[in-house]
C-alpha cells in the first residue's frame, strides 16, 4: 500500500493531468479561430456580392433610373437583389444562409447629381434631364454563430454598402 507521501511525490500521471487542464483552452482557441474565420469569410462574401450587384446595376440603361421621382425600375431592383443574394440576376442558390430570416434586407436608393465641380453634366445624361443617377445598395444580413449548439446564441448583423454612378450601356 502506498503512503500519502509517496502519492504526492509520484509524477507518472502529470502529463495526463496537464493535458486535462489545457484541453479546454486549446478547444476554445481552435473553435474561436474557426468561428472568426467563418465570420470574416461571410462578411467578405456579402461585401463582394454588393459590389458585384452595384457594378451590374451601374451598367443598365439610364431609362431605368428616374431622377424626378428617385426611383429605380422594378426589373433592375429585382435583378439587383437577386445578384446580391445569389450572384445571378435571375435568381438561384443563396451565396450565404439567413436571407429568408428576419433582419435580412437589400435596399436600393437613388440620388441624382446635376453638376460636378461647377460643370453642368451632358452627354449620356441629357436623357435624364442632365442629372447623373447615383445608386446606393445596402445589404444587411444576420450572422448566426456555428457555436450556437454550445449555448453561444449571439447573432451578429453584417452590413455592406456600395455607391456607384449609373453609366448606362
Amino acid at each position: 500500500m502506498m503512503r500519502l507521501s509517496q502519492i504526492f511525490r509520484d509524477r507518472s500521471g502529470s502529463a495526463a493531468v496537464e493535458m486535462v487542464m489545457v484541453t479546454p483552452l486549446l478547444l476554445t482557441i481552435m473553435f474561436g479561430a474557426t468561428e472568426l474565420g467563418r465570420f470574416f469569410w461571410s462578411e467578405h462574401q456579402l461585401i463582394k456580392a454588393v459590389r458585384d450587384a452595384s457594378i451590374w446595376a451601374s451598367r443598365q440603361t439610364i431609362d431605368n433610373y428616374n431622377c424626378g421621382t428617385s426611383t429605380v425600375s422594378t426589373a433592375v431592383t429585382n435583378a439587383t437583389r437577386n445578384l446580391v443574394k445569389t450572384g445571378v440576376a435571375s435568381g438561384g442558390t443563396n451565396r450565404l444562409p439567413n436571407w429568408s430570416n428576419g433582419g435580412a434586407s437589400i435596399n436600393l436608393s437613388l440620388s441624382c447629381v446635376t453638376s460636378a465641380g461647377g460643370t453642368t453634366l451632358a452627354g449620356i445624361y441629357t436623357a435624364n434631364g442632365g442629372q447623373v443617377p447615383i445608386l446606393t445598395i445596402t445589404a444587411t444580413l444576420p450572422y448566426n454563430s456555428i457555436m450556437h449548439g454550445f449555448g453561444l446564441n449571439q447573432t451578429f448583423t453584417m452590413q455592406a454598402s456600395q455607391q456607384t454612378a449609373v453609366m448606362g450601356v
